[in-house]
């Protein structure tokens, strides 16, 4: 797998990162989590509590996502919509 990122791959995580955490709404900048590695179109727009928490995160356990009965595709549904609605479609 090539791990070059082309550019619309960079203007896409750069959006991603520009909008509120997914989970908790905290304003961005947020980070870009890979729901798998390597797959940029698959991202989740994350605050750094609700991706790397030790106590909330994702990466953690997962308290912030378990008090919002979220998931991994119910944050990308989030992400996905806010794109929509900032970017368009």
């Amino acid at each position: 797998m090539n791990n070059r990122l082309t550019a619309a791959e960079r203007r896409h995580l750069e959006r991603i990162k520009a909008l509120p955490c997914s989970v908790c709404g905290q304003p961005g900048p947020s980070e870009a989590h890979h729901i798998r590695q390597g797959l940029q179109w698959v991202c989740v727009a994350l605050c750094a509590d609700c991706h790397r928490g030790q106590v909330l995160g994702l990466h953690g356990q997962r308290r912030a996502w378990a008090i919002r009965k979220m998931d991994e595709i119910d944050a990308l549904n989030t992400t996905i919509r806010r794109l929509t609605e900032t970017w368009g479609a």
